[in-house]
């Protein structure tokens, strides 16, 4: 093998040719089919073989090299420091790419340029996402440094579903060094658009205003798709435009996913893009050799210069990550998001500085809803503000908590503030719930991650955790100003009070004061703490988060005895009972279960009353479903 020296000093094409408008060039196909149809199984780091394996990658270069590539992929899309931790392998970043780069470089030769590969990090960053931007950046300029060293001529960014996350590679890539190419792609859908909801127009005028060398599309769909894409792309700038589809859409053949597209179909729409406007062509998924040497076959006859269009240039629309923290989000939408004190009675008491009370009650289990509609009657009785419904607390299985607070709407006429955790849904799911919910008339929220299903009856379930509390929050004030995640107008704006969960008892305080800071950021209004059982603990963090105060309503919870009280401490997360308040129950226990309870409403009334003067409201848990201990507690 080459070193990192006999790369860099060895002859190399001449790498303008990469952002020549007019220069049509080939890139390779799939990596990972290849390596597939070898024998490696999709649960192993593909990555790491640059290491292990060397001559099976060595290998498929040299055979696209010999099928008439002109641009060679690096073998190292997911070689980034989050997506290798997945495998405990997060310290070999520099060891994977800088490889990969040499292989490379050493299948090239002389005539053949190298693409460094970058792929997405697998994660949210901000605003949906608890990675920052910084720290993005950082992780792409840490793999990206060592395909430099390895001998990449270039970088290519592929498979983005986020322009706010290209946007840091290619920030990356330029802090690193402004002469090297940037090819950057996007991925999109049948639809056209990509997973975020962005145009390809959106897409091409945004790549071009951050200044991507080329700019592409690859992956997740066949050419058609892709050809539509690059047509309407071409209209709207003067870039290099790139293209590189799979081989058509995957299909199940017999346990097997299967790419059905011949390269003889491959070849005949290569010519398609060039014709076009794209000039930079190759394969993604499923793609071969044999595909690319039909391709190159195919465009051979082509005359090198096509006319395009004239760009079309005007302000970057607003699409998701896109803005920094904090700013508004496109105003042009048509429509005017409604003021809070508008939007629900709970939120007009809340802008009115008036107390709120709220009671948490929980779904039932099954699919009969008498019993708990029951204890809401007689919540809306004692005049209560509002029902609380969680979303499978501690991974509980029960009535979805939308579908509950419509119940408890429609047939007690009562409000609800609607649980909606990350846990259980994909951001598509959750936009398609949010929406759903306003149209249904569902107003207040209260916005939580979600606990992990290992917590709950069956933990072999798994999470999806797409977003957390953060993105979520983020994402709902979008819709509250008429924007979908991609920052596409969505017609009448949604009108949900935006409240989060917040812990005073955290056990790291400083990290729950930066995450409080960021849902406020977000664009949290109000926030719901976990049960409060030490006073001094809350007013301690409502002075420290007095610079980015909002309403706090203060969780209560009525103790019914001792075991209740140590479970609460010992087993549910986010909750501190002092031993002053175990002590007392254990003391009432000892007597009965009915002083026990006594004592526990005794407790949290005077919780109640001591936090009055320096909270909005106060949420106070039904245990058990008793509906009738929150009543008492809040009876004054």
């Amino acid at each position: 093998m080459s070193t990192v020296a006999d790369n860099r000093a060895q002859a190399r094409p001449d790498v303008r040719g990469i952002v020549d408008p007019e220069r049509i060039m080939v890139a390779d196909g799939a990596m990972g089919t290849m390596l597939y149809s070898r024998g490696v199984f999709i649960n192993q780091c593909y990555d790491e073989l640059n290491v292990r394996s060397p001559e099976l990658v060595l290998d498929v270069h040299r055979a696209y090299v010999k099928a008439g590539a002109e641009l060679l992929e690096t073998n190292s899309f997911g070689a980034n420091r989050l997506k290798l931790a997945q495998y405990g392998l997060e310290n070999h970043v520099a060891e994977f790419n800088r490889r990969a780069a040499e292989i490379a470089r050493e299948a090239a030769g002389a005539n053949v340029l190298v693409a460094g590969a970058v792929g997405p990090l697998g994660v949210r960053i901000e605003p949906f996402g608890a990675t920052s931007r910084e720290e993005a950046r950082g992780h792409f300029r840490e793999q990206m440094h060592a395909l430099l060293e390895g001998g990449a001529d270039c970088f290519l960014l592929e498979t983005f579903s986020d322009l706010g996350e290209i946007e840091q590679a290619l920030a990356a890539a330029r802090e690193l060094s402004l002469g090297t190419p940037v090819i950057a792609q996007m991925t999109i859908g049948q639809d056209g658009l990509t997973p975020f909801g962005a145009t390809p127009e959106d897409v091409a005028r945004t790549l071009d205003e951050w200044g991507a060398d080329v700019i592409g599309l690859n992956c997740s769909v066949g050419p058609q798709a892709i050809l539509e894409a690059i047509e309407r792309m071409a209209a709207v700038t003067k870039r290099k435009l790139s293209a590189q589809p799979n081989a058509g859409m995957p299909r199940d053949v017999s346990g097997r996913t299967m790419y059905m597209a011949s390269p003889e179909y491959m070849a005949s729409y290569a010519r398609h893009f060039i014709q076009a406007g794209a000039k930079l062509i190759g394969g993604c998924c499923g793609t071969t050799p044999d595909h690319i040497k039909s391709l190159v076959d195919g465009i051979r006859p082509l005359v090198p210069r096509n006319q395009r269009r004239p760009s079309v240039r005007y302000q970057m629309p607003h699409t998701l990550g896109a803005d920094e923290p904090g700013a508004e989000p496109a105003s042009a939408t048509g429509v005017e998001a409604m003021p809070f004190a508008r939007r629900s009675r709970w939120a007009g008491k809340i802008a009115r500085n008036e107390f709120v009370t709220s009671v948490e009650i929980v779904p039932p289990r099954g699919v009969d809803a008498t019993a708990m509609l029951e204890g809401v009657s007689a919540l809306k009785v004692a005049g209560v503000d509002a029902v609380n419904v969680p979303d499978g607390p501690r991974a509980q299985s029960r009535m979805g908590a939308l579908m509950t607070s419509l119940l408890i709407e429609q047939r007690i006429g009562m409000e609800t503030v609607t649980h909606y955790c990350c846990r259980d849904r994909n951001l598509l799911g959750m936009l398609s719930d949010l929406l759903g919910a306003s149209a249904m008339g569902l107003r207040n929220l209260l916005i939580i991650t979600g606990d992990p299903p290992k917590m709950g009856p069956y933990p072999d379930a798994t999470a999806v955790f797409d977003i957390d509390s953060i993105g979520l929050t983020n994402l709902v004030s979008r819709l509250n100003k008429g924007l979908d995640p991609g920052g596409n107008a969505i017609g009448r704006p949604t009108a949900f009070t935006v409240g989060v969960g917040v812990n005073p008892a955290a056990l790291d305080p400083a990290y729950e004061l930066r995450r409080f800071e960021w849902k406020v950021d977000a664009g949290a209004e109000y926030a719901i703490t976990q049960p409060v059982f030490d006073v001094e603990q809350l007013e301690r963090f409502l002075e420290s988060i007095a610079h980015v105060r909002i309403p706090i309503v203060a969780g209560i919870w009525p103790l019914v005895s001792a075991r209740n009280a140590e479970f609460l401490a010992n087993e549910v997360p986010g909750v501190v009972v002092p031993e002053s308040v175990l002590a007392r129950m254990r003391a009432a226990s000892e007597s009965s279960k009915e002083h026990a309870v006594a004592e526990g409403i005794a407790i949290a009334r005077e919780m109640l009353e001591r936090v009055r003067g320096a909270v909005q409201g106060a949420q106070v848990s039904a245990p058990f479903g008793k509906v009738e201990l929150a009543v008492r507690v809040l009876e004054s």
